[in-house]
Protein backbone atom coordinates (compact mmCIF):
# COMPACT_ATOMS: atom_id res chain seq x y z
CA UNK A 1 0.00 0.00 0.00
CA UNK A 2 2.71 2.57 1.09
CA UNK A 3 5.03 1.58 -1.63
CA UNK A 4 2.35 1.89 -4.08
CA UNK A 5 1.20 5.59 -2.89
CA UNK A 6 5.29 6.61 -2.95
CA UNK A 7 5.38 5.31 -6.98
CA UNK A 8 2.09 6.83 -8.04
CA UNK A 9 3.32 10.06 -6.56
CA UNK A 10 7.48 9.80 -7.67
CA UNK A 11 5.58 9.36 -10.91
CA UNK A 12 3.53 13.26 -10.47
CA UNK A 13 6.71 14.71 -10.22
CA UNK A 14 8.09 12.89 -13.56
CA UNK A 15 10.39 10.78 -10.87
CA UNK A 16 10.89 6.60 -10.46
CA UNK A 17 10.50 4.61 -7.67
CA UNK A 18 14.25 3.86 -7.62
CA UNK A 19 15.81 0.63 -5.93
CA UNK A 20 17.36 3.33 -3.32
CA UNK A 21 14.19 5.16 -2.89
CA UNK A 22 12.32 1.79 -2.13
CA UNK A 23 14.82 0.43 -0.11
CA UNK A 24 14.49 4.01 2.42
CA UNK A 25 11.72 3.53 2.44
CA UNK A 26 11.51 -0.09 3.84
CA UNK A 27 13.51 0.82 6.18
CA UNK A 28 11.56 3.86 7.52
CA UNK A 29 8.85 1.26 7.45
CA UNK A 30 10.69 -1.03 10.20
CA UNK A 31 10.98 2.04 12.31
CA UNK A 32 9.91 2.32 15.58
CA UNK A 33 9.40 5.87 16.97
CA UNK A 34 10.82 9.11 15.73
CA UNK A 35 14.06 8.90 13.29
CA UNK A 36 16.09 12.08 11.74
CA UNK A 37 17.86 11.35 7.77
CA UNK A 38 21.49 11.18 9.53
CA UNK A 39 20.54 7.88 12.07
CA UNK A 40 18.59 6.56 9.12
CA UNK A 41 21.42 6.64 7.08
CA UNK A 42 23.93 4.88 9.38
CA UNK A 43 21.20 2.41 10.02
CA UNK A 44 21.06 1.88 6.78
CA UNK A 45 24.57 1.87 5.85
CA UNK A 46 25.42 -0.32 9.20
CA UNK A 47 23.09 -3.09 7.33
CA UNK A 48 25.13 -3.19 3.78
CA UNK A 49 22.85 -0.72 1.84
CA UNK A 50 24.25 1.41 -0.80
CA UNK A 51 22.26 3.75 -0.08
CA UNK A 52 23.85 7.07 -0.47
CA UNK A 53 23.72 9.87 2.42
CA UNK A 54 22.33 12.69 -0.59
CA UNK A 55 19.94 9.80 -1.46
CA UNK A 56 18.47 9.84 1.95
CA UNK A 57 18.37 13.46 2.33
CA UNK A 58 16.83 13.89 -1.22
CA UNK A 59 13.60 11.41 -0.83
CA UNK A 60 12.64 12.62 2.97
CA UNK A 61 11.11 15.38 1.17
CA UNK A 62 9.15 12.96 -0.72
CA UNK A 63 7.96 10.94 1.81
CA UNK A 64 6.79 14.47 3.56
CA UNK A 65 4.81 15.59 0.34
CA UNK A 66 3.23 12.26 0.19
CA UNK A 67 2.50 11.88 3.33
CA UNK A 68 3.64 8.79 4.25
CA UNK A 69 5.98 10.19 6.66
CA UNK A 70 5.63 13.83 8.92
CA UNK A 71 8.03 16.02 10.76
CA UNK A 72 7.29 15.71 14.19
CA UNK A 73 10.14 17.79 16.29
CA UNK A 74 13.09 20.00 15.34
CA UNK A 75 16.04 19.56 17.78
CA UNK A 76 19.47 21.26 17.41
CA UNK A 77 18.51 22.66 14.41
CA UNK A 78 17.50 19.56 13.05
CA UNK A 79 14.06 17.63 11.81
CA UNK A 80 12.96 14.22 12.81
CA UNK A 81 10.46 12.30 11.59
CA UNK A 82 8.09 9.39 12.07
CA UNK A 83 5.83 7.09 9.43
CA UNK A 84 2.17 8.32 9.73
CA UNK A 85 0.26 5.61 8.27
CA UNK A 86 -0.70 3.26 10.98
CA UNK A 87 -0.04 5.43 13.95
CA UNK A 88 -3.17 7.66 15.46
CA UNK A 89 -2.64 11.38 15.41
CA UNK A 90 -0.52 12.69 18.43
CA UNK A 91 1.23 15.34 19.48
CA UNK A 92 4.81 15.77 21.47
CA UNK A 93 6.20 17.13 24.31
CA UNK A 94 9.86 17.56 24.12
CA UNK A 95 12.29 18.14 26.99
CA UNK A 96 15.02 21.10 25.88
CA UNK A 97 17.52 19.25 28.31
CA UNK A 98 18.23 15.67 27.46
CA UNK A 99 15.89 15.79 24.18
CA UNK A 100 13.17 12.95 25.40
CA UNK A 101 9.60 12.77 23.89
CA UNK A 102 6.96 12.57 25.12
CA UNK A 103 4.22 11.45 23.03
CA UNK A 104 0.50 12.75 23.91
CA UNK A 105 -3.22 12.53 22.50
CA UNK A 106 -6.11 15.39 24.16
CA UNK A 107 -9.34 15.18 22.96
CA UNK A 108 -10.13 18.61 24.61
CA UNK A 109 -7.02 19.88 22.95
CA UNK A 110 -8.12 18.47 18.94
CA UNK A 111 -11.98 19.88 19.90
CA UNK A 112 -10.88 23.45 20.34
CA UNK A 113 -8.78 23.39 17.18
CA UNK A 114 -11.65 22.53 15.49
CA UNK A 115 -13.97 25.14 17.26
CA UNK A 116 -10.92 27.67 16.54
CA UNK A 117 -11.19 26.63 12.84
CA UNK A 118 -14.93 26.77 12.50
CA UNK A 119 -14.90 30.21 14.03
CA UNK A 120 -12.72 31.80 11.58
CA UNK A 121 -13.87 29.86 8.77
CA UNK A 122 -10.94 27.92 8.39
CA UNK A 123 -10.33 24.48 6.75
CA UNK A 124 -7.39 22.79 8.54
CA UNK A 125 -5.15 19.78 7.15
CA UNK A 126 -3.14 19.13 9.94
CA UNK A 127 -1.47 20.19 12.47
CA UNK A 128 1.70 19.95 14.80
CA UNK A 129 1.38 21.00 18.14
CA UNK A 130 5.25 20.58 20.20
CA UNK A 131 5.71 22.02 23.45
CA UNK A 132 9.04 22.52 24.94
CA UNK A 133 10.35 22.59 28.30
CA UNK A 134 11.30 20.20 30.76
CA UNK A 135 11.01 16.66 31.55
CA UNK A 136 10.23 15.90 35.82
CA UNK A 137 13.86 14.45 35.40
CA UNK A 138 15.44 17.79 34.42
CA UNK A 139 13.58 20.07 36.11
CA UNK A 140 14.72 18.97 39.48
Amino acid sequence: MERQKFKEYVATKGLKLTKKRDDILDEILTTEGHFDPEELFIRMKTKGSKVSRASVYRTIPLLLECGLIEEVERIDKHAHYEKVLGKQHHDHMICMKCGKVIEFFSPTLEMLQSELCQKESFTGIRHNLEILGYCGRCSK
